[in-house]
Protein backbone atom coordinates (compact mmCIF):
# COMPACT_ATOMS: atom_id res chain seq x y z
CA UNK A 1 0.00 0.00 0.00
CA UNK A 2 1.42 3.39 -1.01
CA UNK A 3 2.19 5.80 1.82
CA UNK A 4 0.35 9.11 1.45
CA UNK A 5 2.60 12.12 2.10
CA UNK A 6 1.56 15.10 4.22
CA UNK A 7 1.41 17.26 1.11
CA UNK A 8 -1.20 14.91 -0.37
CA UNK A 9 -3.49 14.98 2.66
CA UNK A 10 -6.58 17.09 3.16
CA UNK A 11 -5.94 19.94 5.60
CA UNK A 12 -9.38 20.65 7.08
CA UNK A 13 -10.57 23.69 9.00
CA UNK A 14 -11.56 23.41 12.64
CA UNK A 15 -14.62 21.24 13.27
CA UNK A 16 -13.89 18.10 11.27
CA UNK A 17 -13.71 15.94 14.39
CA UNK A 18 -16.73 17.49 16.13
CA UNK A 19 -19.05 15.00 14.42
CA UNK A 20 -20.17 12.26 16.84
CA UNK A 21 -21.88 10.25 14.06
CA UNK A 22 -25.25 10.40 15.81
CA UNK A 23 -27.16 10.29 12.52
CA UNK A 24 -29.55 13.16 13.22
CA UNK A 25 -28.37 14.78 9.98
CA UNK A 26 -29.49 11.88 7.82
CA UNK A 27 -33.16 12.77 7.48
CA UNK A 28 -32.23 16.40 6.73
CA UNK A 29 -29.90 15.51 3.84
CA UNK A 30 -31.63 15.48 0.42
CA UNK A 31 -29.11 13.14 -1.22
CA UNK A 32 -29.29 10.63 1.64
CA UNK A 33 -33.10 10.74 1.62
CA UNK A 34 -33.09 10.05 -2.12
CA UNK A 35 -30.31 7.45 -2.28
CA UNK A 36 -30.14 5.93 1.22
CA UNK A 37 -26.35 5.72 0.89
CA UNK A 38 -24.24 6.42 3.97
CA UNK A 39 -21.46 8.00 1.89
CA UNK A 40 -24.04 10.39 0.41
CA UNK A 41 -24.92 11.76 3.84
CA UNK A 42 -23.16 14.51 5.82
CA UNK A 43 -21.94 11.94 8.35
CA UNK A 44 -20.58 9.73 5.58
CA UNK A 45 -18.87 12.59 3.77
CA UNK A 46 -17.23 13.67 7.02
CA UNK A 47 -15.89 10.13 7.37
CA UNK A 48 -14.43 10.47 3.86
CA UNK A 49 -12.82 13.78 4.83
CA UNK A 50 -11.33 12.20 7.95
CA UNK A 51 -9.93 9.42 5.77
CA UNK A 52 -8.38 11.97 3.41
CA UNK A 53 -6.93 13.87 6.36
CA UNK A 54 -5.33 10.79 7.92
CA UNK A 55 -4.02 9.41 4.64
CA UNK A 56 -6.16 6.28 4.82
CA UNK A 57 -7.96 7.41 1.67
CA UNK A 58 -6.93 8.96 -1.62
CA UNK A 59 -9.26 11.27 -3.56
CA UNK A 60 -10.22 8.49 -5.97
CA UNK A 61 -13.06 8.74 -8.47
CA UNK A 62 -15.45 7.09 -6.01
CA UNK A 63 -14.53 9.52 -3.22
CA UNK A 64 -14.89 12.50 -5.56
CA UNK A 65 -18.28 11.22 -6.67
CA UNK A 66 -19.69 11.32 -3.13
CA UNK A 67 -18.22 14.78 -2.51
CA UNK A 68 -19.54 16.08 -5.83
CA UNK A 69 -23.03 14.80 -5.08
CA UNK A 70 -23.30 17.04 -2.00
CA UNK A 71 -25.58 19.98 -2.76
CA UNK A 72 -23.91 22.22 -0.19
CA UNK A 73 -27.42 23.05 1.04
CA UNK A 74 -26.37 23.05 4.74
CA UNK A 75 -29.68 21.52 5.83
CA UNK A 76 -27.64 19.26 8.12
CA UNK A 77 -26.32 22.18 10.19
CA UNK A 78 -29.51 23.07 12.10
CA UNK A 79 -30.13 19.34 12.63
CA UNK A 80 -26.68 18.76 14.18
CA UNK A 81 -26.57 18.81 18.01
CA UNK A 82 -22.76 19.11 17.96
CA UNK A 83 -22.61 22.28 15.88
CA UNK A 84 -20.50 20.77 13.10
CA UNK A 85 -19.71 23.56 10.56
CA UNK A 86 -20.48 21.28 7.64
CA UNK A 87 -20.76 24.09 5.08
CA UNK A 88 -17.19 25.18 5.73
CA UNK A 89 -15.95 21.58 5.74
CA UNK A 90 -17.45 20.74 2.35
CA UNK A 91 -16.14 23.98 0.83
CA UNK A 92 -12.69 23.24 2.27
CA UNK A 93 -12.51 19.73 0.79
CA UNK A 94 -13.70 20.78 -2.66
CA UNK A 95 -10.51 22.64 -3.68
CA UNK A 96 -8.49 19.64 -2.48
CA UNK A 97 -10.60 17.30 -4.63
CA UNK A 98 -10.71 19.72 -7.57
CA UNK A 99 -6.93 19.93 -7.85
CA UNK A 100 -6.76 16.14 -8.19
CA UNK A 101 -9.05 15.84 -11.20
CA UNK A 102 -7.72 15.46 -14.73
CA UNK A 103 -6.81 18.68 -16.48
CA UNK A 104 -9.70 18.27 -18.92
CA UNK A 105 -12.26 17.76 -16.14
CA UNK A 106 -10.96 20.81 -14.25
CA UNK A 107 -11.15 22.97 -17.36
CA UNK A 108 -14.69 21.88 -18.19
CA UNK A 109 -15.96 22.50 -14.68
CA UNK A 110 -14.25 25.89 -14.51
CA UNK A 111 -15.77 26.88 -17.84
CA UNK A 112 -19.29 26.14 -16.56
CA UNK A 113 -18.78 28.34 -13.49
CA UNK A 114 -17.16 31.19 -15.40
CA UNK A 115 -19.89 31.24 -18.05
CA UNK A 116 -22.63 31.40 -15.43
CA UNK A 117 -20.90 33.84 -13.09
CA UNK A 118 -19.58 36.21 -15.75
CA UNK A 119 -23.06 37.09 -16.95
CA UNK A 120 -22.14 36.24 -20.56
CA UNK A 121 -24.05 32.98 -20.33
CA UNK A 122 -27.06 34.88 -19.01
CA UNK A 123 -27.02 37.36 -21.87
CA UNK A 124 -26.87 34.53 -24.42
CA UNK A 125 -29.79 32.82 -22.68
CA UNK A 126 -31.90 35.97 -22.72
CA UNK A 127 -31.28 36.39 -26.46
CA UNK A 128 -32.09 32.73 -27.10
CA UNK A 129 -35.33 33.14 -25.17
CA UNK A 130 -36.75 35.08 -28.12
CA UNK A 131 -36.97 31.92 -30.25
CA UNK A 132 -40.56 31.55 -31.52
CA UNK A 133 -42.59 28.69 -30.03
CA UNK A 134 -40.06 28.19 -27.25
CA UNK A 135 -42.57 27.20 -24.54
CA UNK A 136 -44.14 24.55 -26.78
CA UNK A 137 -40.68 23.32 -27.74
CA UNK A 138 -39.64 23.13 -24.07
CA UNK A 139 -42.48 20.74 -23.27
CA UNK A 140 -41.74 18.40 -26.17
CA UNK A 141 -37.92 18.26 -26.13
CA UNK A 142 -36.06 15.91 -23.76
CA UNK A 143 -33.87 17.51 -21.14
CA UNK A 144 -34.23 20.88 -19.45
CA UNK A 145 -32.33 23.36 -21.62
CA UNK A 146 -35.29 24.67 -23.61
CA UNK A 147 -37.34 24.84 -20.41
CA UNK A 148 -34.65 26.94 -18.72
CA UNK A 149 -34.74 29.35 -21.64
CA UNK A 150 -38.53 29.57 -21.59
CA UNK A 151 -38.46 30.15 -17.81
CA UNK A 152 -36.49 33.39 -18.08
CA UNK A 153 -38.27 36.74 -17.71
CA UNK A 154 -39.05 38.43 -21.01
CA UNK A 155 -36.82 41.43 -20.36
CA UNK A 156 -39.67 43.88 -20.01
CA UNK A 157 -38.96 44.43 -16.32
CA UNK A 158 -36.22 47.03 -16.89
CA UNK A 159 -32.51 47.08 -16.02
CA UNK A 160 -30.94 46.97 -12.59
CA UNK A 161 -30.46 50.41 -11.00
CA UNK A 162 -27.15 52.11 -11.80
CA UNK A 163 -27.40 55.30 -9.71
CA UNK A 164 -28.00 56.02 -6.04
CA UNK A 165 -31.69 55.93 -5.11
CA UNK A 166 -32.75 58.30 -2.36
CA UNK A 167 -35.33 57.18 0.22
CA UNK A 168 -38.97 58.12 0.30
CA UNK A 169 -39.39 60.27 3.39
CA UNK A 170 -36.88 60.36 6.26
CA UNK A 171 -33.69 58.39 5.79
CA UNK A 172 -33.36 55.40 8.13
CA UNK A 173 -30.03 54.14 6.85
CA UNK A 174 -27.94 53.40 3.77
CA UNK A 175 -27.66 50.04 2.05
CA UNK A 176 -25.19 48.81 -0.54
CA UNK A 177 -27.26 46.69 -2.92
CA UNK A 178 -25.14 43.89 -4.41
CA UNK A 179 -26.53 43.20 -7.88
CA UNK A 180 -24.77 39.86 -8.27
CA UNK A 181 -23.90 38.09 -11.49
CA UNK A 182 -26.65 35.55 -12.20
CA UNK A 183 -29.29 37.79 -10.60
CA UNK A 184 -28.19 40.82 -12.59
CA UNK A 185 -27.98 38.96 -15.89
CA UNK A 186 -31.21 36.97 -15.62
CA UNK A 187 -33.45 38.87 -13.18
CA UNK A 188 -32.48 42.56 -13.32
CA UNK A 189 -36.06 43.58 -12.57
CA UNK A 190 -35.81 41.96 -9.13
CA UNK A 191 -32.77 44.10 -8.31
CA UNK A 192 -34.66 47.19 -9.41
CA UNK A 193 -37.71 46.20 -7.35
CA UNK A 194 -35.48 45.65 -4.31
CA UNK A 195 -34.00 49.13 -4.60
CA UNK A 196 -37.45 50.73 -4.91
CA UNK A 197 -38.84 48.78 -1.93
CA UNK A 198 -35.86 49.70 0.24
CA UNK A 199 -36.30 53.35 -0.73
CA UNK A 200 -39.98 53.07 0.20
CA UNK A 201 -38.87 51.78 3.60
CA UNK A 202 -36.61 54.82 4.11
CA UNK A 203 -33.30 53.42 2.89
CA UNK A 204 -30.78 55.21 0.69
CA UNK A 205 -29.64 52.60 -1.85
CA UNK A 206 -26.13 52.49 -3.33
CA UNK A 207 -25.96 49.96 -6.20
CA UNK A 208 -22.87 47.74 -6.42
CA UNK A 209 -22.88 46.53 -10.03
CA UNK A 210 -20.48 44.42 -12.05
CA UNK A 211 -19.16 42.51 -9.05
CA UNK A 212 -19.45 38.75 -8.51
CA UNK A 213 -19.22 37.62 -4.89
CA UNK A 214 -17.49 34.35 -5.82
CA UNK A 215 -20.09 32.02 -4.28
CA UNK A 216 -20.28 29.78 -7.35
CA UNK A 217 -16.49 29.55 -7.47
CA UNK A 218 -16.29 28.63 -3.79
CA UNK A 219 -18.95 25.93 -4.19
CA UNK A 220 -17.02 24.50 -7.16
CA UNK A 221 -13.70 24.36 -5.31
CA UNK A 222 -12.02 27.31 -7.03
CA UNK A 223 -10.87 28.86 -3.76
CA UNK A 224 -8.25 31.29 -5.11
CA UNK A 225 -10.70 32.80 -7.58
CA UNK A 226 -13.42 32.94 -4.90
CA UNK A 227 -11.09 34.86 -2.59
CA UNK A 228 -10.03 37.40 -5.23
CA UNK A 229 -13.65 38.06 -6.22
CA UNK A 230 -14.69 38.43 -2.60
CA UNK A 231 -11.97 40.99 -1.97
CA UNK A 232 -12.79 42.96 -5.12
CA UNK A 233 -16.45 43.18 -4.13
CA UNK A 234 -15.67 44.04 -0.51
CA UNK A 235 -13.41 46.90 -1.60
CA UNK A 236 -16.17 48.25 -3.85
CA UNK A 237 -18.56 48.66 -0.89
CA UNK A 238 -18.41 52.22 0.55
CA UNK A 239 -17.38 52.63 4.19
CA UNK A 240 -20.45 54.54 5.29
CA UNK A 241 -23.16 51.97 4.56
CA UNK A 242 -25.24 50.47 7.36
CA UNK A 243 -26.14 47.30 5.49
CA UNK A 244 -24.91 45.18 2.58
CA UNK A 245 -27.96 43.68 0.91
CA UNK A 246 -28.49 41.01 -1.72
CA UNK A 247 -31.52 39.46 -3.40
CA UNK A 248 -29.95 36.05 -4.09
CA UNK A 249 -29.90 33.71 -1.10
CA UNK A 250 -26.69 32.02 -2.21
CA UNK A 251 -24.90 35.36 -2.55
CA UNK A 252 -26.18 36.61 0.79
CA UNK A 253 -24.99 33.52 2.64
CA UNK A 254 -21.59 33.78 0.96
CA UNK A 255 -21.31 37.50 1.77
CA UNK A 256 -22.02 36.67 5.41
CA UNK A 257 -19.09 34.23 5.25
CA UNK A 258 -16.59 36.67 3.71
CA UNK A 259 -14.44 36.77 6.86
CA UNK A 260 -13.73 33.06 6.36
CA UNK A 261 -13.37 33.30 2.57
CA UNK A 262 -10.73 36.05 2.92
CA UNK A 263 -9.36 35.75 6.48
CA UNK A 264 -7.41 38.68 7.86
CA UNK A 265 -8.88 41.15 5.37
CA UNK A 266 -10.71 43.99 7.19
CA UNK A 267 -12.87 44.91 4.19
CA UNK A 268 -14.16 41.35 3.94
CA UNK A 269 -14.94 41.23 7.66
CA UNK A 270 -16.78 44.55 7.42
CA UNK A 271 -19.01 43.26 4.62
CA UNK A 272 -19.69 40.01 6.48
CA UNK A 273 -20.76 41.90 9.62
CA UNK A 274 -23.16 44.19 7.71
CA UNK A 275 -24.76 41.64 5.37
CA UNK A 276 -28.54 41.41 5.50
CA UNK A 277 -31.02 39.66 3.28
CA UNK A 278 -33.35 42.18 1.61
CA UNK A 279 -36.51 40.47 2.87
CA UNK A 280 -35.19 40.31 6.42
CA UNK A 281 -34.34 44.01 6.36
CA UNK A 282 -37.73 44.96 4.89
CA UNK A 283 -39.49 42.89 7.55
CA UNK A 284 -37.55 44.77 10.24
CA UNK A 285 -38.03 48.27 8.83
CA UNK A 286 -41.61 47.78 7.67
CA UNK A 287 -43.41 48.98 4.56
CA UNK A 288 -46.55 51.07 4.08
CA UNK A 289 -49.73 49.07 3.62
CA UNK A 290 -50.04 47.83 0.05
CA UNK A 291 -53.01 48.60 -2.13
CA UNK A 292 -55.90 46.07 -2.04
CA UNK A 293 -55.93 43.71 -5.03
CA UNK A 294 -58.47 43.99 -7.83
CA UNK A 295 -59.17 40.27 -7.98
CA UNK A 296 -59.74 37.35 -5.65
CA UNK A 297 -57.45 36.12 -2.87
CA UNK A 298 -54.11 34.72 -4.06
CA UNK A 299 -52.77 31.56 -2.45
CA UNK A 300 -49.00 31.62 -2.02
CA UNK A 301 -46.66 28.84 -0.87
CA UNK A 302 -43.11 29.67 0.20
CA UNK A 303 -40.16 27.62 -0.98
CA UNK A 304 -37.23 28.24 1.38
CA UNK A 305 -33.97 28.44 -0.62
CA UNK A 306 -31.27 26.44 1.13
CA UNK A 307 -28.87 29.28 1.83
CA UNK A 308 -31.62 31.63 2.93
CA UNK A 309 -33.04 29.16 5.45
CA UNK A 310 -29.89 27.33 6.55
CA UNK A 311 -27.15 29.84 5.79
CA UNK A 312 -28.84 33.11 6.81
CA UNK A 313 -31.57 31.72 9.08
CA UNK A 314 -34.28 33.70 7.28
CA UNK A 315 -37.66 31.94 7.11
CA UNK A 316 -40.35 33.69 9.14
CA UNK A 317 -39.52 37.12 7.71
CA UNK A 318 -40.47 36.01 4.19
CA UNK A 319 -43.83 34.76 5.38
CA UNK A 320 -44.38 37.88 7.50
CA UNK A 321 -43.97 40.36 4.62
CA UNK A 322 -46.08 38.27 2.25
CA UNK A 323 -48.90 37.58 4.72
CA UNK A 324 -49.14 41.34 5.40
CA UNK A 325 -50.22 41.92 1.78
CA UNK A 326 -53.96 42.42 1.26
CA UNK A 327 -55.60 39.57 -0.61
CA UNK A 328 -52.86 37.02 0.13
CA UNK A 329 -53.38 33.67 1.84
CA UNK A 330 -50.30 31.59 2.65
CA UNK A 331 -50.55 27.82 2.31
CA UNK A 332 -48.10 25.25 3.59
CA UNK A 333 -45.55 23.72 1.24
CA UNK A 334 -44.41 20.31 2.45
CA UNK A 335 -40.61 20.02 2.73
CA UNK A 336 -40.39 23.75 2.03
CA UNK A 337 -36.69 23.87 2.93
CA UNK A 338 -35.61 20.77 0.97
CA UNK A 339 -33.37 21.68 -1.97
CA UNK A 340 -35.02 22.00 -5.39
CA UNK A 341 -31.87 20.71 -7.12
CA UNK A 342 -30.58 24.00 -8.48
CA UNK A 343 -27.73 24.58 -5.97
CA UNK A 344 -25.53 26.94 -7.98
CA UNK A 345 -24.28 24.95 -10.98
CA UNK A 346 -25.36 21.59 -9.51
CA UNK A 347 -28.25 21.25 -11.98
CA UNK A 348 -25.68 21.51 -14.78
CA UNK A 349 -23.06 19.13 -13.36
CA UNK A 350 -25.25 16.63 -11.45
CA UNK A 351 -28.30 16.52 -13.68
CA UNK A 352 -29.74 13.15 -12.58
CA UNK A 353 -29.90 14.04 -8.87
CA UNK A 354 -31.05 17.58 -9.64
CA UNK A 355 -33.94 16.16 -11.68
CA UNK A 356 -34.97 13.82 -8.84
CA UNK A 357 -35.02 16.65 -6.34
CA UNK A 358 -36.94 18.92 -8.71
CA UNK A 359 -39.61 16.26 -9.27
CA UNK A 360 -39.94 15.79 -5.51
CA UNK A 361 -40.33 19.54 -5.02
CA UNK A 362 -42.93 19.85 -7.79
CA UNK A 363 -45.00 17.03 -6.31
CA UNK A 364 -45.18 19.02 -3.10
CA UNK A 365 -46.01 22.21 -5.01
CA UNK A 366 -48.88 20.45 -6.76
CA UNK A 367 -50.20 19.09 -3.46
CA UNK A 368 -50.13 22.53 -1.84
CA UNK A 369 -52.81 23.92 -4.13
CA UNK A 370 -50.91 27.22 -4.35
CA UNK A 371 -51.39 29.53 -7.31
CA UNK A 372 -48.01 31.15 -6.67
CA UNK A 373 -44.72 29.82 -5.26
CA UNK A 374 -42.39 32.41 -3.75
CA UNK A 375 -38.66 31.62 -3.96
CA UNK A 376 -36.01 34.18 -2.99
CA UNK A 377 -33.12 32.95 -5.14
CA UNK A 378 -32.53 33.20 -8.91
CA UNK A 379 -31.35 29.60 -9.26
CA UNK A 380 -34.45 28.29 -7.50
CA UNK A 381 -36.68 30.53 -9.62
CA UNK A 382 -35.22 29.21 -12.85
CA UNK A 383 -35.29 25.59 -11.68
CA UNK A 384 -38.87 25.68 -10.42
CA UNK A 385 -40.22 27.67 -13.36
CA UNK A 386 -38.58 25.32 -15.86
CA UNK A 387 -39.84 22.25 -14.02
CA UNK A 388 -43.39 23.60 -13.75
CA UNK A 389 -43.37 24.44 -17.45
CA UNK A 390 -42.06 20.99 -18.35
CA UNK A 391 -44.79 19.29 -16.32
CA UNK A 392 -47.57 21.65 -17.38
CA UNK A 393 -48.11 22.67 -13.75
CA UNK A 394 -50.32 25.78 -13.55
CA UNK A 395 -48.39 27.78 -10.97
CA UNK A 396 -46.49 31.08 -11.02
CA UNK A 397 -43.02 31.06 -9.49
CA UNK A 398 -41.89 34.51 -8.35
CA UNK A 399 -39.32 36.17 -6.14
CA UNK A 400 -41.05 37.51 -2.98
CA UNK A 401 -39.48 40.89 -3.79
CA UNK A 402 -41.35 41.02 -7.10
CA UNK A 403 -44.62 40.08 -5.39
CA UNK A 404 -44.10 42.90 -2.87
CA UNK A 405 -43.20 45.42 -5.58
CA UNK A 406 -46.26 44.43 -7.61
CA UNK A 407 -48.54 44.83 -4.57
CA UNK A 408 -47.08 48.30 -3.86
CA UNK A 409 -47.48 49.43 -7.47
CA UNK A 410 -43.75 49.77 -8.07
CA UNK A 411 -43.67 47.62 -11.22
Amino acid sequence: MRVVTEAERFAPPEGLHACVHCGLCLSACPTYVELGSEMDSPRGRIQLMQGLESGRLLPSGAVRRHIDRCLGCRACEPACPSGVPYGRLIEAVRPYVERRRSRGARSARRLVVELVASGRGGMVLRLARRLPGLRTLARSLPGMWAAYLAALPDGGDGPSPSAVIEPTGARRGTAALVMGCVADALFPGTNRATALLLALAGVRVVPIAGRCCGALHAHAGHDDRARSLALALARAVPDGVDWVVGTAAGCGSHLRDFAHVAPGEPEASRVAARTRDALSLLAELGLPRARPPDGATTTIAVHDPCHLAHGLGVRDEVRAVLSALPGVRLVELAESDVCCGSAGTYNLTERAMARRLLERKLRNVGSSGAAVVAAANPGCLLQLRAGALKQGLAVRVEHPIDLLAEAHGLV
